[in-house]
């Protein structure tokens, strides 16, 4: 058996997956980051073997992603890994839980095989070279999608992950080529690139940078700080009389705004790679791919595609060569992080052009892992 961990935005997913090549159905569990911050190492560990029924003493492999993932260029011995796998001590872009660390703390005591997966970033020699301009381009977890598209059978694409942020990657011929981060193009429902006036707010020091990539999000940006994503869209259907009524169909119609301008710049970072792809010849027809909590609904998908086909429809050059754009479940990352662990484990020695430097550990026993925990 082996697990992959999706350290996400807003929660921590595993997917479960057998030892066997042909049996891709995979077993989900999600925890919150917040009640995952809330537990000791050992009841994390007690709560993924309840979720799936099984003992991690025989899990043969765990793929980890975690935080940046910027300290580390291949696919890494989790227990060998210097400070989690990240550059810096400092608190990555985005708001610091805890939950994910308490995972990784919890996987790495407990002695079960583990590999790290890196981010993008500038370092990862895969790249593009142009695409190296930026330090980061991707989380860990964005892999883990990647790699779950490439099992299908497909080599030339882009993903683009639309969640509390929007983060896109490009691969050609079956390895990254370039990735565009949260905090350089498209926003996503809560965090986005700093415009003029938050980079005014930062210097007078009204809010840390940090913060103020916190509040470049759709919902804020249209007047829904204190709704989470889910609020937001159940304000689209709400219903009432007299104040109430206008109270819902003003929220209603801010939402559809908010939605409808995120779908115009998911659509235009994709278009943005899809120059990438292009200039490096990709030979065959380039799949686009949607995840995330709202790249994964159907309406979404709709509006992204209509725009791109809006963009390429007097395009010769691309007539044919852009398919319709699909979907993705969430727990996609999850799930590629546990195909990852699969195949390393069984002698993979890249995935997506990403070098894999793990040289195996055996498993624990039974007998150890419960004198121990």
């Amino acid at each position: 058996m082996f697990i992959g961990i999706d350290h996400g935005t807003t929660g921590i997913r595993f997917a479960l997956l057998s030892g066997s090549a042909s049996e891709n159905s995979a077993r989900i569990y999600e925890i919150s980051r917040e009640r995952a911050a809330s537990l000791r190492e050992r009841e994390i560990l007690r709560e993924i073997e309840h979720a799936f029924g099984v003992k991690l003493s025989d899990v043969r492999l765990v793929a980890v992603s975690y935080s940046m993932g910027d300290g580390i260029s291949k696919i890494t011995d989790l227990h060998a890994a210097k400070n989690r796998g990240l550059r810096e001590e400092v608190a990555a872009a985005g708001l610091k839980v805890g939950g994910g660390t308490r995972v990784f703390d919890a996987i790495k005591s407990s002695g079960v095989p583990a590999v790290l997966i890196p981010g993008i970033h500038a370092d990862l020699q895969c790249l593009d070279r142009r695409m190296r301009f930026f330090s980061h381009g991707a989380s860990p977890e964005k892999i883990g999608i990647a790699y779950h598209i490439f099992k299908k059978g497909f080599k030339d694409f882009i993903l683009s992950d639309v969640s509390s942020n929007t983060v896109s990657v490009a691969v050609v011929g079956g390895e990254i080529v370039g990735a565009i981060d949260a905090c350089i193009f498209a926003p996503g429902l809560i965090q986005g690139p700093l415009d003029l006036q938050l980079i005014r707010d930062v210097q007078k020091g009204l809010l840390s940078a940090n913060e103020a990539f916190s509040s470049a999000g759709v919902l804020r940006k249209f007047g829904f700080q204190r709704f989470s994503a889910a609020e937001t869209q159940k304000q689209t259907q709400k219903q009432g009389q007299g104040r109430e009524r206008r109270k819902a169909e003003g929220a209603a119609e801010g939402a559809s705004d908010a939605f409808e301008t995120l779908a115009l710049f998911v659509a235009m970072e994709i278009s943005a790679l899809l120059v990438l792809l292009r200039d490096l010849a990709s030979p065959s027809k380039i799949r686009i791919f949607l995840t995330g909590s709202v790249g994964e609904s159907e309406k979404f998908r709709r509006s992204v595609d209509d725009l791109l086909r809006k963009l390429f429809t007097c395009d010769e050059a691309c007539k044919g060569r852009i398919l319709e754009v699909q979907t993705l479940t969430r727990h996609s990352a999850a799930i590629g992080c546990a195909e990852i662990a699969r195949d390393v484990f069984n002698g993979q020695k890249r995935i997506l052009g990403i070098e894999v430097d793990w040289k195996g550990r055996k498993v624990l026993g039974n007998d150890a892992y419960r004198k121990e925990y």
